[in-house]
């Protein structure tokens, strides 16, 4: 593609992707997770495909159907909002914000109009463990004992009101709730922002904290959840044939996005670029996926088209792969669909982190952005027999070199679907 200047834009034609739209790419990344809470940390236990599935240690979990998670551990919500503040902030929008604050560190100073950067949050159920709790206050001590900071505490949109607040930022400030495809809606309409014209940074990703006890008995209900309680740590085994279910999660993960010009022009390393995004609904049914996987696999074309990729340019799937029974083989049957009959290298980090709900696909971005930069795909954990039903080369017991475009899927209750494509920079 030619170099010449873009009249009327400030950035060259090697800007512009092949829909003449700004190139977005990711220069920065904040992680709060159960496989770590800095960048390091979470990519060592990635590739080392370590299960952080445990007892649960939060709450007493007597009499629950399930009581084990992956729960993020050692971090201290006081070193962002200092002791008094964050009694008023629930652990969702705790980990959002942390998470958000450590990826703008990492990206250094944009340097923008503040009404030109934007935050976009993918929040499934926001502050449940509050609201929990604060039912127990209305029935054991009245009305008048219930918190004043009730509903800015469990209202979803928290997360991305307060990053704004904190950064100063007044351009969109936006909340998706699409349930297990949430993270990654909001990493594709944040990169939307950016090529529309809309944002020249966008804060995207997802954050979520229902490690409480009325979430896991209503995803137990549901058949949803492993019951390895003899060995949690090997309870969430993406595509293995003896896969019961998933194990509930929570954390966080965010990107900073911004126009490739931007980022050449500030000298920033850059980590990645988003190439695709697609998204659509099964309209099919409340939880179940569409049968044959067709949403999932019309979702995916919208993504390798929104790139420009024939299916043959993509190096590896990041798999939504939550451990599931019907979830597992219903993506597997989509991937073969769009990829053939020798589809790329599968691998899903859920065996590693649990299925952390909205923050799934947030963190999953975040995990290919590293595979890009590494070369390297983490394996799944705990996988070790593939299911007959599942024709896919997944990637396990070490990682594996591969470079190339990424593939990375979210799917959630409701039929909400979204797939990024993510690549290296190619100069």
């Amino acid at each position: 593609m030619s170099s010449t200047a873009v009249a009327g834009t400030g950035a060259s034609a090697d800007d512009l992707d092949h829909r003449h739209r700004p190139r977005v790419v990711v220069t920065g990344l904040g992680l709060k997770t159960p496989a770590g809470n800095d960048v390091a940390t979470f990519w060592e236990t990635l590739l080392a495909g370590r299960s952080m599935a445990a007892d649960i240690t939060s709450f007493d979990t007597t009499g629950l159907p399930v009581r084990f998670a992956c729960q993020v551990k050692d971090f201290d919500a006081v070193e962002y909002f200092g002791p008094k503040e964050v009694r008023r902030v629930d652990r969702n929008a705790q980990l959002g914000f942390a998470a958000a604050i450590d990826a703008v560190r990492s990206a250094g100073e944009p340097g923008a109009d503040p009404a030109r950067c934007a935050v976009v949050a993918g929040i499934g159920i926001g502050g449940l463990g509050t609201l929990e709790d604060q039912e127990k206050v209305l029935i054991e001590r009245g009305p008048t004992r219930v918190t004043p900071f009730l509903v800015p505490m469990m209202m979803p949109n928290a997360t991305p009101a307060i990053v704004a607040m904190e950064l100063g930022w007044t351009g969109p400030n936006v909340c998706v709730a699409t349930a297990c495809a949430a993270g990654s809606h909001a990493v594709g309409e944040g990169a939307r922002l950016i090529r529309d014209g809309a944002a020249d940074v966008v804060l995207a990703g997802g954050a979520e904290a229902v490690v409480v006890p009325i979430a896991i008995a209503a995803f137990a209900r549901m058949g949803a959840l492993s019951g390895r309680h003899d060995d949690p740590a090997s309870a969430s085994r993406p595509f293995d044939v003896d896969r019961d279910g998933f194990v509930i999660g929570e954390g966080a993960a965010f990107l900073v996005l911004e126009r490739l010009d931007r980022a050449r022009a500030r000298g920033v390393p850059i980590l990645g670029e988003v190439l695709g995004y697609g998204r659509n609904a099964d309209a099919y049914h409340i939880t179940a996926p569409s049968p044959g996987g067709s949403g999932a696999t019309a979702c995916m074309q919208l993504a390798l088209d929104d790139a420009g990729l024939a299916p043959s340019a993509i190096a590896h799937v990041n798999a939504h792969g939550t451990s599931t029974p019907l979830n597992d083989a219903s993506e597997a049957e989509a991937i073969v669909k769009v990829f053939g009959g020798s589809p790329p290298p599968v691998t899903s980090t859920k065996g590693v982190t649990g299925h952390l709900i909205a923050a799934a696909g947030a963190v999953e971005a975040a995990a290919s952005i590293l595979s890009l930069r590494d070369g390297l795909v983490p394996p799944t954990a705990n996988h070790q027999r593939t299911d007959p039903e599942v024709a896919l080369d997944v990637i396990a017991g070490a990682p594996r070199p591969l470079r190339g475009p990424v593939l990375s899927n979210s799917f959630g209750f409701g039929g909400h679907n979204a797939t990024l494509v993510f690549g290296p920079i190619d100069g």
